[in-house]
């Protein structure tokens, strides 16, 4: 199927597009580079190799992005699963979830769905983090299509209203699911909540009714469940940067260390839950709200979703009750989970580099951290 020109500065590259662009990467020595830490134990030509026999983009996740976060989670965790509630709905969902890892959450997703569906999402990707040439390359080839955040406000509105038509173009008639994070960057503190700007932008494609707008685009809220962050004393650290100083801001080093230390460090167990498409949900509403109110209420819905699917381990109920002094859970953990638990987070607080290190104010953001999926689990079971 024939995709409209106006997408082709964000859309990911096409299969007839992928040779020439195979061989750009295969040039570049920033890229060769990577390749060498990512696959220390194949040699490059063997990559270029596997690269220029995948002949579409799923063909390139197969060969080369599936064993690589294969090797990441036999190294880095205790295991991944994933549940949903109808499995027909992956076929052309857009995928609205939570977001913890930079890279890892649309990664882990494609690799769950080549397992169980044989497909893979299109994944929206910020221009933020694409701050080499070759990364913006490999992404495309990697089925991922560009948020741009870096345009003026009158080019964001064109921006939006384009990628708003993408996303609609991907779901109607190419029947592509697409994975997007609820929120534009990682809620640090765990407290998962949808933007409405989001809402608002996936609604730009149409004039008419906002919720039937909505509703084409089959949204199946996920909720990404990770034991362990292995970011989270680096979200504590940036908490502190900015309490202490209001105007701190994130450089492109920042987003390297977090990208490394997501890819790098111990995540435990790991859970993706796909929820039924709200459609019904959406018609429930009240035709008679605001446009503002609507965008409010579906964000909201999503939100009760995610909120209600997510897989609980020792270490939230334990860390919750440390936050708290509330011992309902008491019963969730062991003498040896809080043992271990304890070490944890010793060892979180004792990573942060800081200066002038608050450490009662890192323990305190660290463990809300892990409380805040559980006090939001109970809320949605209310």
């Amino acid at each position: 199927m024939t995709i409209p020109t106006e997408f082709d500065e964000i859309r990911p590259y096409l299969p007839e597009e992928l040779p020439a662009v195979y061989e750009e990467l295969i040039a570049d020595p920033e890229f060769q580079t990577a390749m060498g830490y990512a696959f220390k134990q194949i040699p490059f030509e063997q990559i270029a190799a596997m690269m220029r026999g995948s002949k579409t983009n799923l063909d390139f996740q197969k060969a080369l992005v599936a064993p690589f976060l294969q090797g990441l989670l036999s190294k880095f965790s205790s295991g991944i699963s994933m549940s949903y509630e109808n499995r027909e709905s992956l076929k052309a969902a857009l995928c609205i979830s939570n977001h913890r890892d930079i890279i890892l959450d649309s990664a882990f997703l494609c690799l769950l769905m080549i397992e169980q569906v044989g497909n893979t999402v299109e994944i929206a990707i910020g221009d933020n983090l694409l701050i080499r040439p070759w990364i913006k390359k490999l992404v495309r080839v990697n089925r991922s299509f560009i948020v741009q955040r870096s345009a003026s406000i009158r080019e964001m509105l064109a921006s939006s209203k384009r990628l708003s038509s993408y996303i609609h173009h991907t779901i109607t008639e190419r029947q592509q699911p697409i994975w997007i994070a609820q929120r534009e960057g990682r809620a640090k503190d765990s407290n998962d909540a949808t933007q409405e700007g989001l809402i608002k932008m996936l609604s730009m494609y149409s004039n008419g009714e906002i919720l039937d707008a909505l509703k084409v685009l089959n949204i199946a809220p996920t909720t990404i469940s990770y034991e362990f962050d292995p970011c989270d004393y680096l979200k504590a650290k940036e908490f502190q940067q900015k309490r202490d100083n209001p105007g701190h801001k994130k450089s492109p080093m920042d987003d390297l260390i977090n990208m490394q230390a997501g890819l790098f460090g111990y995540k435990g167990a790991i859970h993706y839950h796909v929820a039924e498409v709200i459609n019904d949900k959406i018609d429930a509403l009240d035709r008679n709200m605001t446009k503002n109110e609507k965008t409010a209420a579906v964000a909201r819905l999503i939100d009760h979703e995610i909120h209600k699917n997510y897989r609980l381990w020792p270490v939230n109920y334990y860390f919750y009750e440390l936050l708290t002094g509330d011992t309902q859970f008491a019963d969730k953990y062991t003498a040896e989970d809080k043992e271990r638990l304890d070490a944890y987070l010793a060892d979180r607080i004792a990573k942060v580099d800081l200066a002038e290190k608050d450490d009662t104010f890192l323990r305190g953001k660290i463990l809300e951290m892990y409380a805040n999926p559980l006090i939001n689990y109970m809320k949605a079971h209310a």
